[in-house]
């Protein structure tokens, strides 16, 4: 009996095959289970129907049975922490979804939802199993289904490090982050080939539906890694961020230099009193503040090539996970356009879905102004990242560095949605816009008859300045809680946090918002 189960194990173990199995290294990826052996801590992972088999009888699918079916799927451990997770096997039947393996996926999603712990999803597959019709179609509905009930309860993270196409695009697209592997990864739901027939379109695999693609320009993969071994690390470093599940609070760490109790003195950097230039119109990047007050200097930006005026990523402070969104002067001015509105949005729900206090750095001058921007819906679009900033409940602390204009201003967690603490640096304009056009308006006329309207104009934009803009302004309406010196910036925000850690806010009761899709 013993011989039989260790040959079975064997079996399932070599998947398609030792030849199958030297094409998959040879394309330049992991296998299925090399890649389970890297995301979890060494010797942790338990697996779930090893030996079990497809169904199918047709097309001569009784003589071709391989137990496991081309999905690897268990529960492990990422730094002690419990995580599910599956990965599809490229080299049994290339991954295609069966009846039977959509099953153990499920089995997968529901244990981690009965037990509260992150899913993690190795895709890796041709798509459905043609021999098998309406049964594989019917397991990718009921794993959506599962993503879909998932979601906002526990993270969902999804590696794509193979092909992805079809109606397999959905279940990565409904879960929470997308990491996509250069050179060996594509997403679409239509390939070149038809594409070629229906449309005439003549595109690559990698053009169409490629890692560059889908992080730069359609913002559907937030990640891209260049290989198997940065994706799998990747994924363990972004769930070192999030709790298990959303009645958890995020995990603390001792900062470096600091001792187990969060005891840290935090230090002042004057290094921020220099960042943002004196001429208003100047650029400046918004990462310097960013790396000159979290800990250790680390951020993980989330979609760092996609909408890169807005920053959007987590890290730390005082040893606190932090969802932090900025505004990204060096790139539009730090406007909010379409795509910032949607990439700042989707990134504060999640972290209010799983009680990650959110950080927001603002310097912007409003909305990207043009009939591109507003024949796409930037009104409907921008309303997102303010319908999902008002919603949150979390801690949400904000800093503004330099510019808040217009309707904007109002959009970047202000005060009057529900912000706990509002900074301000000495250098932040708050007004409906900014001095110089307001000038032009108000004193326009006076102006054209002044005697010297160049030396007027300089006049009034400054009066304007210190009347009207002036972040004391804001701060005597308490608008900003408090007008602060650059280099406290990072003790002023872990003294906030520290303040909320038992923050308590809620919602009306209701089945769901109505946020503008």
């Amino acid at each position: 009996m013993s011989d039989q189960l260790e040959a079975l194990e064997r079996r399932a173990e070599l998947g398609g095959g030792e030849a199958r199995l030297r094409r998959q290294h040879d394309a330049g990826k992991l296998t299925a289970r090399e890649r389970i052996e890297l995301l979890f801590d060494p010797g942790t992972f338990l697996e779930v129907d090893k030996l079990v088999t497809h169904r199918c009888l047709d097309f001569g699918m009784g003589d071709q049975i391989v137990p496991g079916d081309g999905v690897v799927a268990g529960q492990g451990r990422v730094d002690g922490r419990p995580v599910y997770a599956f990965a599809q096997d490229f080299t049994v039947f290339g991954g295609s979804l069966s009846e039977t393996n959509a099953a153990k996926i499920v089995k997968i999603m529901d244990l981690a939802m009965k037990l509260g712990a992150p899913i993690v999803g190795l895709n890796d597959s041709g798509g459905a199993r043609i021999q098998e019709g309406v049964l594989s179609l019917g397991g990718y509905a009921d794993i959506f289904l599962r993503n879909t009930l998932a979601s906002g309860v526990v993270p969902q993270i999804s590696a794509i490090m193979g092909p992805c196409a079809g109606g397999a695009v959905y279940s990565p697209a409904i879960t929470d982050f997308i990491v996509m592997v250069k050179d060996t990864s594509y997403m679409f739901v239509t390939g070149p080939d038809v594409l070629k027939t229906v449309t005439h379109e003549e595109v690559s695999k990698e053009e169409l539906g490629g890692a560059t693609t889908h992080n730069a320009t359609s913002g559907v993969a937030h990640f891209v890694a260049d290989n198997d071994r940065e994706c799998l690390a990747l994924i363990r470093d972004l769930l070192s961020f999030m709790p298990g599940n959303n009645l958890d609070d995020p995990p603390r760490r001792a900062p470096a230099g600091s001792d187990p109790e969060f005891g840290s003195d935090p230090v002042e950097n004057e290094a921020l009193d220099r960042v943002v230039p004196e001429s208003p119109n100047q650029p400046y990047d918004m990462l310097d503040v960013i790396h000159g007050v979290v800990d250790e200097r680390y951020f993980l930006e989330v979609h760092q090539h996609f909408a890169r005026n807005i920053l959007v990523g987590f890290a730390r402070l005082d040893g606190r996970p932090v969802g932090i969104v900025a505004n990204q002067p060096a790139v539009l001015a730090g406007t909010l356009d379409i795509d910032a509105s949607v990439k700042g949005a989707r990134f504060v729900r999640f972290c209010d879905a799983f009680n990650i206090p959110l950080i927001t750095f603002e310097d912007v001058p409003g909305f990207l102004p043009g009939t591109v921007q507003e024949y796409g819906g930037i009104i409907r679009h921008g309303a997102k990242l303010l319908f999902a900033f008002a919603e949150a409940t979390v801690p949400k602390v904000t800093v503004i560095t330099r510019k808040a204009y217009g309707g904007a201003y109002c959009v970047m967690s202000s005060k009057h949605i529900r912000t706990d603490f509002n900074y301000a640096w000495p250098s932040a304009e708050i007004a409906v816009m900014g001095a110089e056009g307001a000038v032009n308006i108000l004193y326009k006329r006076d102006i054209e008859k002044a005697a010297d309207p160049a030396a007027m104009r300089a006049e009034k934009i400054a009066e304007f300045r210190e009347r009207f803009a002036s972040p004391y302004v804001a701060a005597e309406r308490g608008y900003v809680d408090e007008v602060i010196l650059p280099r406290m910036t990072r003790s002023k925000l872990v003294q906030a946090l520290a303040t909320l850690d038992h923050k308590r806010d809620k919602n009306p009761p209701k089945k769901h918002g109505n946020i503008p899709l």
